[in-house]
């Protein structure tokens, strides 16, 4: 008789997610493998999402909810088994950047993970080499959702150009990933500005910063170092990020200057490149 592995659904997000899907599963009468059959996964997969050795997709999790007509149930609660697989430190932070009406960021070395492709985010994420690679993009993604709300917050970022020829990934990457970023530029609720490497020095040297603004609570500033986040509503803190992130907008691109130049270096740095031979005939 093979070994049945028991949950606590009260540990985590994931052990929940697993034990529902295992009881609501058996209750339809049906084993994995012909679950998996219907949702296109093999019954192994299933196996490991019930005693969590896998971490569910949001695309698993409402192909289940068509399966076992579970009223969007596992869909639902998707989101918080992707929340969890976040480094624990951080957690905190995404569940008020979720809240906020209004995230106004500086980036230095990165795009802001609200704005990165699927595969610019695995070169970001990659670059420790974590083990749960594949839980940490997913992470991401799903954070990325709160743009889709019905009624999304304002974003405006502002990237030092360098984060433009800074390469992720190979040169695919970094073009799709500008070409992303291109096509918020008539969007009403994400603006985007780049602060030229002509400004010089700024107070944005210090490293990366977001402010988040809220409708009923008290705005707040978020850092990171090296081995954590740093998130305070301390008022003389949020002013002097409100104060230095004003500073670099007027230092920055305007948003349609910003853009020409995404574009430009797009199509200088990461467009197709000429082969041996055609270099050779010019």
């Amino acid at each position: 008789m093979a070994y049945i592995r028991e949950l606590d659904p009260a540990a985590s997000p994931l052990d929940y997610f697993g034990s529902e899907l295992r009881r609501k599963r058996e209750a339809a009468g049906l084993t994995q493998k012909e679950l998996g059959a219907i949702v296109f996964c093999t019954g192994s997969l299933i196996g490991q999402v019930e005693t969590t050795l896998k971490v569910p997709t949001r695309e698993f999790a409402e192909r289940v909810d068509a399966a076992l007509m579970t009223d969007g149930f596992f869909s639902r609660l998707v989101g918080l088994v992707l929340r969890s697989q976040l480094p624990s430190w951080f957690q905190p932070y995404a569940e008020m950047e979720a809240k906020a009406a209004y995230i106004s960021t500086y980036q230095a070395q990165v795009v802001y993970g609200l704005l990165q492709t699927e595969k610019y985010a695995r070169a970001v994420l990659g670059a420790p080499e974590p083990r749960n690679l594949d839980e940490l993009v997913a992470a991401r993604l799903e954070r990325q959702r709160l743009l889709q709300k019905e009624r999304p917050p304002l974003v405006w970022v502002v990237l030092d150009e360098a984060v433009l020829y800074r390469p992720m990934g190979s040169r695919e990457v970094m073009r799709d990933q500008l070409a992303h970023l291109l096509r918020f530029r008539d969007q009403r609720l994400v603006k985007i500005q780049v602060l030229p490497y002509s400004a010089g020095e700024h107070p944005g040297l210090p490293g990366a910063f977001n402010l988040l603004r809220f409708n009923d609570h008290p705005d707040i500033v978020y850092t990171e170092d090296f081995i954590q986040g740093h998130m305070t509503a301390n008022p003389d803190g949020v002013s002097n990020g409100w104060l230095y992130y004003d500073q670099l907008q007027a230092a920055a691109l305007s948003v349609r200057d910003s853009a020409e130049l995404i574009a430009h270096v797009m199509e200088e740095r990461y467009g197709d490149q000429p082969t041996a031979e055609e270099r050779d005939v010019a």
